[in-house]
């Protein structure tokens, strides 16, 4: 089946899920075994799991997106254990070359670096290998590690939208 964005673009599924390694961190593809570490960072439309099987549909939905197109949802994996520890990834828009860039990490492991890290990997991963033109990003007006670590990235605030939530772009030096 061809895609009828252009051809820059390389859109999920891929042949092999990609892998992305880094000094701390790795981004890998959720595994079943991984469900029970996350179930308390597991959302899907912005609906939060309560248990492990509501937290293992929304893997499978998120599943089925990316074998469709829509997606790519990663693992934060900490390198030193292979644990899950959060998860961040593109979600919606890529149609128009742009992608939104969604993470979420375990309370215990924030403010120690992993989530600048799986960022910088999904960013270079958007612009490089999809070919995205646009990122943007999407969080509550009182989520300020959310924005400073949005901002850090080079994000700019462009809107404020409905129920409390601001958006930010990357702002790219093309």
């Amino acid at each position: 089946m061809k895609n009828t964005v252009t051809d820059k673009i390389k859109l999920p599924p891929y042949n092999i899920f990609p892998i992305i390694s880094g000094d701390k961190i790795s981004l890998r593809q959720i595994q079943t075994t991984d469900i029970d570490d996350l179930i308390e960072i597991s959302f899907y439309d912005s609906i939060q799991a309560t248990t492990f099987q509501q937290a293992a549909e929304m893997q499978a939905k998120i599943n089925k997106d990316y074998i469709e197109g829509n997606s790519v949802h990663w693992g934060i994996a900490d390198n030193l254990t292979n644990k899950i520890i959060g998860t961040c990834g593109f979600y919606r828009g890529f149609e128009e070359e742009a992608g939104e860039l969604g993470c979420v990490l375990l309370r215990q492991y924030r403010g120690q670096g992993f989530m600048t890290s799986a960022m910088l990997l999904a960013i270079d991963f958007g612009i490089n290998n999809i070919g995205l033109k646009r990122i943007w990003a999407i969080t509550t007006k009182q989520n300020e590690k959310a924005i400073k670590l949005l901002e850090q990235l080079n994000f700019i605030k462009i809107a404020d939208l409905d129920n409390n939530e601001i958006e930010y772009e990357l702002k790219q030096n093309l």
